[in-house]
Parts: C-alpha cells; structure tokens; sequence
C-alpha cells in the first residue's frame, strides 16, 4: 500500500497484480485523508517516473457507486498519474467500511518515513479517539516506541500557529518538543525561527522563559509555592498528551491530595472533555 519504494523481497517477486483498471476521473481521493500536504517537487519526480515505467504498484480502493471508486491507500500516486496525464491506472478493489476505511489509511500514513510529525501525531490521536487504541497497541502494531508515540502527542497540545511552523517546516519537531512546557510558546516560535536557533538553544531558550527574569531566577512551582519534581512533569506532560489539552498538577505539601486542572482552548475542546468524563 505504501508510496515507499519497495523491499529488496517485494522487488524480487515483481509487481502486485491490478484487478482492474479504472479511468482516473472515475476515482476520487478519501476526504478523511490525514496526509494534507504533497510535495510538489517529489509528486513531479514520481509522475516523471510513472512516465517512463507506469504504476507498478496499484492503487487500493473501494466501490461507492456503479462507477465511483473512492481511494484506501495511493492518492499520492494519483495524483502523480494526474500529473503524467494518465487516463487510466491499475486498482485493487476492496470492500471496506468508513471505519476500516479512516484506520488504513492512517496506519498507511504513520508508516510512511516522510510524515510530518504534526500529521504523524494527528493519525495517534485519530485512532486513540475514533477507535479506541492505546499507546501501548499502537506501539506494538505500528513498530513505534511508546515514548515516540507519547512525545508526538505531546506536540498536539500547542497553539495551532506554532503547530503550523512544524507543518510548513519553519521549526523541527525536537523545537516543538522544547516548546510544550513553555507559557507561551508562540512568542517564543517566532523567536526561534527569526534567529534561526538550534534544537539546543530552543531547549536552553525555554529554560531562561520559565526561569522568569534575571532579578528572579528560580525552578518552576505550582501554585502552593512547591517545586515540581520531575515524575510531576512528566505525568503531566503524560496526561496533556493524552487527552489533546492542558493539564497541571498540584500537590498540597505534605499531604497526599491536591488538585489537576485542565485547560481547554476552545468550545469544542470543552465538549470533548465533558463527553470523555460522562463516557460517551
């Protein structure tokens, strides 16, 4: 299914037979497609290369009418075939629900090695949400490490201004990371990209904001004046990711109660978060 070139195994066993052939304006892209930027540059290498060699590997659709035909996986070289003005290209036609339809494509998606990790992150949390997967599953089925699964999460809770400086390429995902405990890591982007910093200087950046001023220098605190040890932090981090929004911990000193907060950015982030805590 994937765009990707094909393993030493795949090559020696040549190309997988196409079902069908399908006129291309009869076929239409998955609107719930996650990938939403193509490389201009790589789709008019790969149509220079259908030129020369055509299709080999055939696109995965399913049938939504008599002569409508919907994409599960290959839109890029869709497009591409567009592009080389192609009339007709090789399918494999498969029946799939709009669930089973949403979760390939995803899982197509995640495995490609060029997703940008904002897109990356936008497929975990789609199939966290729409079907109910677990770190620890997506870990397992995807050949991911939880803690790269868990630090791409992370990244979602960011204003959506900083999430398009990663989209556009402006700022790396190690400079997202460094900005997800910032107070406000939008300022802080455009710092970053107007002095063109460095993953480290990101970090150390970061570091001097939360500090506060000169005059005031110190360790981050909750509101009860206690520092927060790392194991706060991180399951805080944790928890943000998990559930796409803001959370702060507070421990009371010496006590084992305290509160957690969750910041919610918008309207419908709040009804998100009513219908996880009511359970629909």
């Amino acid at each position: 299914m994937s765009d990707v070139a094909e393993t030493e195994k795949v090559a020696s066993a040549g190309p997988v037979a196409a079902e069908r052939r399908l006129p291309i304006e009869r076929i239409s892209p998955n609107p719930e497609q996650p990938r939403k930027r193509f490389s201009e540059t790589d789709l008019a290498d790969l149509a220079s290369s259908i030129k020369e060699k055509g299709i080999i590997q055939p696109l995965i659709v399913r049938q939504l009418a008599e002569d409508r035909f919907e994409i599960v996986a290959g839109e890029r070289r869709w497009r591409a075939a567009q592009i080389a003005q192609l009339h007709e290209i090789p399918v494999i036609v498969r029946e799939f629900s709009d669930t089973e339809v949403l979760e390939v494509a995803i899982i197509e998606n995640i495995q490609r090695a060029d997703l940008n990790p904002i897109e990356e992150a936008a497929g975990y949390r789609q199939l966290m949400d729409r079907f109910g997967h677990t770190q620890e599953k997506m870990s397992e089925a995807l050949g991911k490490s939880r803690s790269h699964i868990a630090n791409l999460l992370r990244l979602l809770t960011l204003p959506e201004a900083v999430l398009d400086h990663v989209r556009k390429g402006d700022l790396s995902a190690g400079h997202a990371r460094a900005l997800v405990t910032a107070n406000d890591p939008l300022r802080l982007a455009q710092q970053i990209i107007r002095e063109g910093l460095s993953v480290r200087a990101t970090e150390a950046l970061v570091k001097k904001a939360e500090a506060g001023s000169e005059e005031s220098p110190g360790p981050k605190r909750d509101v009860s004046g206690t520092e927060k040890d790392a194991d706060t932090k991180a399951l805080e981090a944790d928890l943000s990711a998990t559930l796409g929004m803001k959370v702060v911990l507070t421990h009371r000193p010496g006590q084992e109660s305290g509160q957690m907060t969750l910041h919610y950015g918008s309207l419908e982030e709040l009804d998100d978060l009513c219908r996880m805590l009511g359970g629909s």
